[in-house]
């Protein structure tokens, strides 16, 4: 073999195990994982129907500006997610259940760990979203009556299903980095 070869295939090998590295794909030991999940739950709990929860707390305390704002953000965002349901809404939950299954077959049967990171992200979520069409659905019914309250309670819904998530996928993570990952080996 020449030696430029060797050198280049050297090489290769080389950045290769540099990006496995540094591209590690065991996201329970890898603190970008629980950044992210602590991202998107700080975000879903912030982000009530669409309605940002300074905008509720402001109103709460009686800023007419704010109670203003904070209807029409509600009634269309209320509208918007209606109107994607019942466009989408068959399609939606099917490409989901996919989503959701592969991620459970692949992360569970087939034992990959960042299908099983992935999965407890996005389930969850669904559970928000059903939530979400939940809450649109009341506030519409209603005619946005006890607006405030209602936003505060699917507030308080989301934060609960967040407090379960992350214990859970913390449970796991660490079971699984004890098991097979960066202690365990």
């Amino acid at each position: 073999m020449p030696p430029t070869t060797y050198i280049r295939g050297r090489a290769a090998l080389n950045f290769l195990e540099l990006a496995t590295e540094v591209i590690d794909l065991r996201s329970f030991s890898n603190l970008w994982y629980w950044i992210a999940l602590a991202a998107l739950w700080s975000t879903a709990s912030h982000w009530v129907v669409g309605v940002p929860f300074d905008m509720v707390t402001r109103a709460r305390r009686g800023h007419e500006r704010s109670i203003h704002d904070m209807r029409v953000v509600a009634e269309v965002n209320v509208h918007r997610i209606l109107s994607i349901v019942e466009l989408s809404g068959i399609s939606a939950v099917s490409i989901l259940a996919f989503i959701v299954t592969s991620l459970g077959v692949l992360g569970w049967y087939y034992n990959v760990e960042f299908c099983q990171a992935l999965f407890f992200l996005v389930f969850p979520m669904i559970l928000v979203a059903g939530l979400n069409y939940y809450t649109a659905l009341k506030l519409r019914d209603t005619g946005y009556e006890d607006l405030i309250k209602r936003l505060r309670l699917h507030r308080l819904g989301v934060q609960l299903i967040g407090m379960v998530s992350i214990f859970i996928t913390a449970f796991w993570g660490m079971w699984v980095n004890l098991n097979y990952g960066a202690l365990g080996g």
